[in-house]
């Protein structure tokens, strides 16, 4: 299966989880998700099975520890981050809400200029990808084809 076919479903199943409650540590469709479980749920889907299960993390988790845990397990499992500029549906994007802090926000891009996202005490939604959100992508990288 090609990137781009790939791009296409990671994108339809992540708009399954459009409406999920957010849910801090969650990864159930419908159930509840914050934004890596989205991503979880996501590579669950597509892939059969988790690469890794994070350990428990508090809402503060990337300022407390200071190290690019979300950027580490993205490259891990996604290869190396690729330029902004080459961003399509499907891919994953790590947002840093500002320098100097580790990136803590995960979403994944949809056609049309928009990303899924769970977005904290609402849902799994799907945004606009306003310039106010583009600036705070720290890394963007491709799911690997589906087989």
């Amino acid at each position: 299966m090609s990137d781009e076919v790939t791009g296409e479903r990671v994108v339809t199943v992540a708009r399954g989880f459009i409406g999920t409650p957010y849910r801090h540590q969650g990864a159930l469709k419908g159930v509840g998700c914050d934004c890596l479980g989205l991503i979880r749920g996501v590579w669950r889907e597509l892939y059969g099975a988790e690469p890794e299960v994070p350990a428990p993390y508090a809402p503060d988790w990337a300022e407390r520890a200071g190290e690019e845990r979300l950027l580490a397990a993205a490259a891990r499992h996604c290869g190396a981050p690729l330029p902004v500029s080459t961003l399509r549906p499907g891919d994953l994007l790590i947002f840093r809400w500002r320098t100097g802090v580790a990136a803590k926000h995960a979403g994944i891009a949809a056609p049309g200029g928009r990303f899924i996202h769970a977005y904290e005490q609402a849902a799994v939604i799907e945004s606009p990808l306003v310039p106010c959100w583009r600036r705070r992508i720290a890394g963007v990288f491709r799911f690997p084809e589906i087989f």
